[in-house]
């Protein structure tokens, strides 16, 4: 039964990002160590954790969301 713990900072993923995550890690743990036995699935848990930027470090520097943002420019989405 895996466990996946996902830390980020507050803000940074909206809730379908946070859906799509979620689903993904999960779609890969049953592919993988499920060995895409569709019946692994509900052993799989995964959580997103959530923190404020001020319990984070970057080189020293407590970043705010944007500034990490700022990071990681927005892509488009294939559709």
């Amino acid at each position: 039964m895996p466990f996946v713990n996902v830390q980020t900072v507050k803000g940074m993923l909206d809730d379908g990002q946070k859906r799509e995550l979620l689903a993904r890690i999960t779609d890969l743990l049953v592919e993988i160590e499920g060995r895409g036995d569709p019946a692994f699935r509900p052993s799989v848990w995964v959580r997103i954790d959530e923190h404020a930027p001020e319990q984070w470090s970057l080189g020293g520097l407590q970043p705010t969301a944007a500034m990490i943002a700022a990071k990681f420019p927005p892509r488009e989405c294939a559709k």
